[in-house]
């Protein structure tokens, strides 16, 4: 149902959660460990979940709310989300409705009327309404069956996606104890998980760690080298003509990212904080709803994005921390088809992130913190082993190698860069304690090189030492040996604010000898990239079912359209899938299709067998 539910759909009756999955949602069976969630908060119980995008989070407290009496409540951060959230519920028979400040004072007291006549299933409110003291009271007035805290991991402090107003959601356990409470995050370490629980007063819930694992993601690190033109080389040989996500560090890199797909006659659009906000829905809204459409945006975007078919991921800066890029990366694929997660690397992305971390405000600590997140970003992009190895072991857990990641498919080599760590280290103490010169990566690779520029001979930097001993590595490998010293905390940004490069305290052991380094050699031939033959909309299908699969999706577009929902509100395209390579011919075979739910059969079934008897 709409915001404004004036027309209730009829009751559902409440039921076995097994039942109501195939009943109101269209699928058989659970998965993973979302059978045990159910029937613990359908019991009453409290829980905390821990799930991967994609992972099916939404049905924990879904199903729970459909199972007992009153209606759950759900906490969300995603106000500009909340009208497609409703609108996917509805479309399989689910009375929901969400109260927040974009809507009228009608709209908000028909909401208001419904849910204390007892005739919503699921109310959606963002955290802000509670500090309202009327919300709580029409709270008390009615029935409640849950409370669903989404996106959880807002309440960190020292997270990515930080929200002061989930700082006070623990009165909902202190002023309502007896009502459950499931809160519900996709990506949190040991570290966030413990402050969830504390801050939330989740210690005596019972905790859901379910596998970080996605594995249809395949995961690639690029050294950076005219990044939107790899990103043009990506799209065009690998995802022509698939919806992507395109991360930028800034607002002008979005708008000219964005500019540039478009020259190529590539569908883009930009998103970032600094455009008018009906412009930023607008695009959201295209994105959602049309096929093929590129999102190049700052991560202001993606939070609560329930695109199915989002087919890659790419960066063109380094993410700030494993737990933002894996939060980011898993906004593709989320219809567990096979997916790209493509980041560009270099080593101005080390030197502009280490400098932001000494500009940021905050104490000694926060700053470390900083450190420490960014740290763990760059082992992942140097490492010579699995990156899904890596990127699991982040949140605490063992997995083997993948064969699936750009290091299994073509690993790198790790090779002694003792001696090139010596001359470059020694090249920037000569400078500073010679010269009493700091320089950037630029000018110290020059000298390696022995290039007699006019930089180079007007500071008398050829009558170092150290000028020309670099020749057995080339410009773009000293670069990769400077990206890897910063990496491993041998050299530092120096705080002049121009980038400049210093010795740590770790490099005197490394002039010394008696420390080794070891550097990751790129590979000679690129990753392997994944099949085209193995990607989109279509993939997986048997030839003679595509033209029928393109024409269901046709009509999916044309409902869409005509009701202002997203396609996927309609039916996922594993679903259309499903029915393209069976061709059910009667309502009964085609309502045992996973994700074709009783209220779908009865408003799509006839015009679905239509759709199937006119290919």
């Amino acid at each position: 149902m709409s915001s404004t539910p004036d027309a209730p759909a009829r009751p559902l009756a409440r039921s076995a959660p097994a039942e109501v999955l195939h009943r109101v949602f269209g699928y058989d069976e659970f998965r993973g460990n979302q059978a045990e969630i159910i029937d613990h908060v359908s019991s009453g119980g409290d829980a905390l979940v821990l799930m991967p995008t994609g992972g099916g989070k939404s049905l924990c407290y879904q199903i729970p709310a459909l199972v007992r009496r009153g209606t759950g409540i759900v906490i969300s951060p995603l106000i500009a989300l909340m009208q497609d959230q409703v609108d996917a519920l509805s479309a399989v028979g689910v009375r929901a409705a969400y109260l927040n400040s974009t809507q009228t004072p009608d709209a908000k007291a028909a909401v208001e009327r419904a849910y204390l006549a007892g005739e919503l299933d699921l109310l959606y409110l963002a955290p802000e309404r509670l500090r309202v003291q009327s919300t709580a009271a029409l709270l008390d007035r009615g029935e409640m069956a849950l409370f669903a805290i989404d996106e959880a991991h807002c309440v960190s402090q020292w997270g990515h996606d930080f929200r002061p107003d989930y700082l006070q959601l623990s009165v909902l356990h202190e002023r309502w104890p007896t009502v459950p409470r499931i809160a519900l995050t996709a990506t949190a370490t040991e570290q966030t998980h413990a402050e969830i629980a504390q801050r939330l007063q989740l210690g005596e819930a019972k905790h859901f760690v379910a596998s970080f694992d996605r594995p249809n993601i395949q995961y690639r690190i690029a050294s950076k080298n005219s990044p939107q033109q790899q990103l043009l080389q990506l799209v065009r040989s690998e995802h022509d003509g698939d919806a992507g996500i395109v991360y930028c560090l800034s607002r002008a890199s979005v708008e000219k990212t964005a500019q540039m797909l478009v020259d190529n006659g590539i569908p883009a659009l930009p998103y970032h904080a600094g455009l008018p906000a009906p412009v930023r829905a607008a695009n959201q809204s295209r994105f959602l709803r049309e096929d093929g459409i590129i999102m190049v945006a700052t991560i202001a975007f993606g939070m609560g994005i329930d695109k199915p078919d989002v087919r890659f991921v790419a960066h063109l800066d380094l993410p700030k921390s494993v737990e933002g890029y894996y939060q980011e990366t898993g906004r593709a694929g989320r219809d567990g088809l096979p997916s790209t997660a493509w980041l560009a690397y270099g080593l101005q992305d080390v030197v502009q992130q280490r400098r932001m971390i000494a500009d940021s405000e905050g104490d000694n600590a926060h700053r470390r913190k900083l450190s420490a997140h960014l740290d763990a970003m760059l082992a992942l992009c140097e490492t010579v082993e699995c990156r899904r190895v890596q990127l699991l072991a982040y949140f605490g857990e063992t997995s083997t190698a993948c064969g699936n990641c750009d290091t299994c498919l073509s690993p790198p080599e790790s090779i002694d860069g003792t001696i090139a760590a010596q001359k470059l280290l020694s090249t920037v103490v000569r400078l500073q304690r010679e010269r009493n010169q700091k320089f950037g990566a630029g000018q110290l690779i020059d000298i390696l090189l022995g290039k007699r520029t006019p930089r180079v001979e007007q500071n008398g930097h050829d009558n170092l030492s150290t000028f020309g001993i670099g020749g057995e590595l080339s410009e773009p490998e000293w670069r990769g040996v400077v990206r890897q010293l910063l990496a491993q905390g041998l050299l530092q940004v120096n705080s002049d604010g121009f980038g400049t490069l210093v010795i740590t305290d770790d490099s005197a052991a490394v002039l010394s000898g008696a420390r080794k380094v070891s550097l990751r050699r790129e590979p000679d031939r690129p990753a392997k990239k994944a099949s085209r033959t193995a990607r989109g909309a279509s993939a997986e299908l048997p030839a003679g079912a595509t033209p029928l699969f393109e024409k269901l999706r046709a009509w999916r577009a044309a409902e869409a359209k005509e009701q202002g929902v997203p396609a996927y509100v309609i039916f996922h395209d594993a679903t259309l899938r499903e029915i393209a390579t069976g061709t059910p011919g009667t309502l009964a075979e085609l309502g045992t299709v996973s994700g074709v739910g009783e209220s779908k059969l009865e408003k799509y079934g006839q015009k679905l067998l239509d759709a199937i008897s006119a290919a």
